[in-house]
């Protein structure tokens, strides 16, 4: 996948995050985010783009967030 591809698939799951309401829907965001991030890590490490680490991040902390959610309050 190219760059400007992953680019907006990443923006794309950023804008839409909050659509996941099932627990189901969230699993799958959660391993839609890891891959994501692991596709775009690998085009980061080849070019060191500092755009590149800032996504990554933002869909990383989305991530976190839907995992917090699927874990529940202890």
């Amino acid at each position: 996948m190219s760059t400007v591809n992953l680019i907006q698939e990443a923006l794309e799951f950023e804008r839409n995050y909050k659509s996941f309401k099932s627990r189901n829907e969230k699993i799958i965001a959660s391993r839609k985010a890891k891959e994501i991030v692991l596709s775009i890590n690998e085009v980061y490490k080849k070019n060191k783009d500092k755009q590149l680490m800032d996504i990554m991040k933002r869909i990383t902390v989305i991530k976190q967030k839907v995992e917090k959610r699927l874990k529940g309050r202890l």
